[in-house]
């Protein structure tokens, strides 16, 4: 039996099935965050969202591609469970890591939207300046 192949087709298999998971919580989810910078624009926040999918999706599987060649001897099915488990569990802290800078992204984000909102206020039909809290 060929553990190579056996390692690459798991490994990349439930690589992509967990990337794919990943990118549809966080485009159900950040849309909300989205909508809200863009100040309601519905369009733009989608448009955003689908493109920080795609980069999400390109950073991901492209990372994946470049560290899929195991260059040890995998013999037996302890070793393709061993070097499974080290790729996968690099691939998961990674897409973690995207994730909370995700996150992170977005509440800054937010946070600046709402304070523009608060600096520049409508009274009577003009702008004026107010103090942000």
């Amino acid at each position: 039996m060929n553990y190579f192949i056996l390692t690459y087709a798991f490994y990349l298999g439930i690589s992509i099935a967990l990337t794919i998971w990943v990118a549809k919580v966080l485009f159900k989810n950040g849309r909300i965050f989205l909508v809200d910078i863009f100040h309601g624009n519905q369009d733009l926040a989608d448009s955003v969202n689908r493109l920080l999918v795609v980069g999400f999706y390109l950073v991901n599987i492209g990372y994946m591609t470049l560290v899929l060649r195991e260059e040890g001897i995998i013999q037996n099915t302890q070793v393709l469970i061993e070097v499974l488990s080290r790729k996968l569990g690099t691939i998961i802290l990674i897409l973690g890591t995207m994730h909370f800078l995700n996150l992170t992204i977005f509440f800054k984000l937010r946070n600046r939207a709402r304070a523009e909102k608060t600096i520049f206020a409508r009274v009577e039909g003009q702008q004026t300046f107010t103090e942000p809290k």
